[in-house]
C-alpha cells in the first residue's frame, strides 16, 4: 500500500527523551511532519497500525530496539525503525543493525543528514522483503 506524496511523514519517538526527540523536530523540518510519541512497545505497535506510521525512531537501549523489532516482525509490520543515540558508537551502531533496525543516527542531528535517513528508510519501507 502507497501513501501519496502529499501526505505529511509520520513519526513515531519511541522510548526517546524528550530532548533528543526536540533535537530531531527542529533537523526534520519537512513540510507539515507528525510526531507522535511511545513509550511502550504496545503503545508504538498501536500507533504504528493505526497511523500507518513511516518511521520509528528508538532510543538505543538494545533491550528496548530489540523488543519492538521482534514485535513488528512478529505482527508482520515493514516498518523502518531508526535507533537514536547521544553520542555514535560503531558496536552500538552494528548491534542495531543486526537487530533489524533500517539505520542508526547520534546527536546532533543535521538537516540535510535527517532527510536523507527519513528517504532511505521510506525506501527500505516499500522494499519487497
Amino acid at each position: 500500500m502507497s501513501r501519496r506524496n502529499t501526505s505529511p511523514t509520520r513519526f513515531i519517538f519511541h522510548e526517546l527523551d524528550e530532548s533528543l526527540a526536540a533535537q530531531l523536530r527542529k533537523a526534520t523540518s519537512e513540510s507539515a511532519p507528525k510526531f507522535y510519541s511511545a513509550r511502550s512497545t504496545s503503545e508504538c505497535l498501536a500507533l504504528a497500525e493505526r497511523l500507518h506510521a513511516d518511521v520509528v525512531f528508538c532510543g538505543s537501549e538494545p533491550a528496548e530496539y530489540r523488543a519492538l523489532l521482534d514485535a513488528l516482525r512478529r505482527r508482520g509490520l515493514h516498518l523502518p525503525v531508526v535507533v537514536v543515540s547521544r553520542l555514535p558508537e560503531v558496536s552500538e551502531w552494528l548491534d542495531a543493525l543486526d537487530a533489524g533496525a533500517v539505520d542508526y543516527c547520534a546527536a546532533p542531528f543535521e538537516h540535510q543528514h535527517m532527510q536523507w535517513l527519513i528517504e532511505t528508510a521510506r525506501l527500505a519501507q516499500s522494499a519487497p522483503m
